[in-house]
């Protein structure tokens, strides 16, 4: 019977979740399917990093992942880590605000408005700026189903004030992006949807939210593991056979050799594959394909580098804080920091008794140089900002800089489409070869184990091994 070989090329987690289940189908099916994951780093997780210090767990790139999705959850569940899983504690963020920490108002859904008192009587805008936001009930719906920034969307709906004081900074905040760049379609189509089903965005959110409790919720909407992220690497990979792992040794070239693909290493090891998941950013993906007439975008943005900082504090050298779990910033307000986390307390198992820790970001879209400074200048300007903010003139008992340079891909208007002809690109010129990832379909842990997912599901049937379609 012959044996067929499925190479990983990434091992962050879009990768980790495709060898994960790729390992998972061959077993229980009976395949005979051999795994080989490559990793250019000598440790996989890719921006998953979790450092333990002094009772302290500290995470360097993503902290957590949305319940409400649920792959995040159920590679978790899938790996015996369920009882690891907690959830945050729920509390009120802030936007600053010429200088002021402001509440969001109840109600508010990712910035826009279903409550009307709690938005009328929010400092965050003018009377002017309310009244046409309120336009959004009377509005026709769009008549063109095109892509669009996502700016121009919801400043049609809402209006200027609305969408740079609040919607800017929670939406572009995800994707360290310029939402008047961001494809609306690619990013948060739901809201596209809402106004095709509903007209009105404010309207629409009311119809179809869940009833509001009449007590607010300790548990929040976001999952982490009590050890930290990188708890979910450190399983998929002792799940994952030795021998199939290759670290620190990086694919240099990716040649297509008949039904097969040559894979070179960096230590000129060559492996055979009649399938390859390239979990890899769409630029390597182009260095290792110079050839292949693979699509380009219609509005190519580089990916945004970002850092985060933590600082440690002894609980009592913090002053009175909003109670509240962090905050992000406007574009528009003078400032290095773009949010700010009070991880003691949405992440209360993250600290040692008696000790508080904040988790600062800085770097965006078209703001990013400052990821490039020395350390002791990151700090600096952290700690001066939330001096500013929060009266925070305490000395950290330490710090971390991480810093992810290029790290946050610009889904750009035109991102769907791109992305679809490039898979149909794939289909066509290049059989048996699958991108995931997060230049393609989505940043967040869940949109990329989906990805890793579907594409274990598209080389089983490229390669005549899903009985179950």
């Amino acid at each position: 019977m012959k044996r067929w070989r499925v190479a990983v090329v990434g091992g962050g987690i879009t990768g980790l979740s495709a060898a994960f289940y790729l390992q998972k189908e061959a077993k229980e099916r009976s395949i005979p399917l051999d795994l080989v994951l490559v990793e250019s780093e000598k440790r996989l997780g890719g921006k998953i990093r979790t450092e333990h210090r002094g009772g302290f767990i500290m995470e360097q790139g993503p902290d957590s992942f949305l319940a409400r999705k649920p792959s995040a959850k159920q590679l978790a569940v899938d790996l015996g880590l369920e009882k690891e899983l907690v959830h945050n504690r729920a509390g009120q963020a802030y936007i600053l605000h010429q200088g002021e920490l402001l509440p969001i108002p109840e109600g508010a859904v990712m910035g826009i408005p279903t409550r009307i008192t709690p938005f009328a009587l929010s400092k965050l805008f003018s009377s002017a700026g309310k009244f046409r936001a309120i336009r959004d009930l009377f509005l026709p719906r769009r008549q063109n189903p095109d892509d669009l920034s996502v700016g121009t969307f919801f400043r049609r709906r809402l209006g200027d004030e609305v969408v740079d004081h609040l919607i800017e900074p929670l939406l572009s905040g995800i994707y360290a992006g310029d939402i008047d760049r961001l494809s609306l379609l690619a990013t948060f189509p739901q809201f596209a949807r809402l106004e095709e089903e509903h007209r009105s965005l404010i309207l629409g959110l009311k119809r179809t939210r869940a009833p509001r409790k009449k007590e607010a919720p300790s548990k929040g909407q976001f999952l982490t593991l009590k050890k930290g992220l990188s708890s979910l690497v450190e399983a998929v990979e002792k799940q994952l056979p030795e021998e199939a792992v290759i670290k620190g040794n990086p694919l240099t070239r990716l040649i297509k050799e008949g039904s097969r693909y040559l894979l070179v290493l960096e230590s000129n090891r060559v492996i055979q594959a009649d399938g390859v998941i390239l979990a890899l950013p769409f630029d390597r993906m182009k260095a290792l394909l110079p050839a292949a007439p693979l699509p380009e975008h219609p509005d190519p943005v580089p990916a945004t580098s970002v850092a985060t900082v933590i600082l440690g504090f002894d609980a009592k050298a913090l002053p009175a804080a909003p109670d509240g779990t962090g905050f992000v910033v406007p574009r528009r307000e003078d400032t290095t920091l773009t949010a700010c986390t009070w991880t003691h307390k949405k992440w209360p198992h993250t600290v040692p008794p008696g000790k508080a820790m904040i988790r600062c970001y800085v770097g965006r879209f078209g703001d990013d140089a400052i990821v490039e400074e020395p350390d002791p200048t990151i700090l600096s300007r952290v700690r001066s900002d939330l001096k500013r903010i929060q009266g925070l003139d305490a000395s950290p008992e330490f710090s971390r800089i991480t810093r992810w340079r290029r790290a946050m891909p610009q889904y750009t208007v035109g991102h769907v489409r791109w992305r679809e002809q490039l898979l149909d690109t794939c289909r066509e010129q290049l059989p048996g070869l699958f991108p995931a990832g997060s230049s393609y379909g989505g940043i967040g842990l869940p949109d990329c184990i989906d990805q890793g997912k579907q594409a274990v599901s598209d080389v089983l049937d490229y390669l005549g091994l899903d009985n179950r379609r």
